[in-house]
């Protein structure tokens, strides 16, 4: 969703264009039709646009609203153990082709236990190959 949102009352008299202190509003006049022009990046939604239209076509209230907008939904990648999200499907392509063999799909609880076996068992074996060095099977 737009955040800057003009309605069908504007008139294209140039107030908000005019009277905008950070250049944020633009327009452009082309085959016939006027075309305002609004640059979020330099926005510093003071709300003086809104104030100074005489015709009440900014609908400012859009800036003030405490609200997350969606802008993408991704599939997940769930722990194989507890069933706790891990990445996303996407995330999981990407880091396959970076590292090339396929990730575990843990979460981070069940990655450290896992971790702690496989050092514990590495353990276990080093000791008991240290204590019997020539009966290795």
């Amino acid at each position: 969703m737009a955040y800057f949102v003009v309605n069908d009352r504007c008139n294209g008299c140039l107030s908000c264009v005019e009277n905008c202190p950070a250049t944020a509003l633009s327009y452009k006049d082309a085959n016939g039709k006027r075309t305002i022009l609004h640059n979020m990046a330099r926005c510093v939604r003071c709300a003086n646009c809104w104030r100074v239209c005489p015709q009440g076509a900014i609908e400012f209230q859009h800036f003030l609203e405490n609200r997350w907008d969606e802008v993408i939904e991704l599939e997940m990648v769930y722990c194989s153990v507890c069933g706790e999200p891990v990445y996303t499907l996407r995330q999981e392509r990407t880091l396959y082709g970076t590292i090339g063999r396929p990730l575990e799909h843990l979460c981070p609880k069940h990655k450290a236990a896992d971790f702690a076996a496989r050092h514990a068992l590495s353990l276990k074996t080093r000791r008991t190959n240290r204590e019997n060095p020539h009966d290795r099977r």
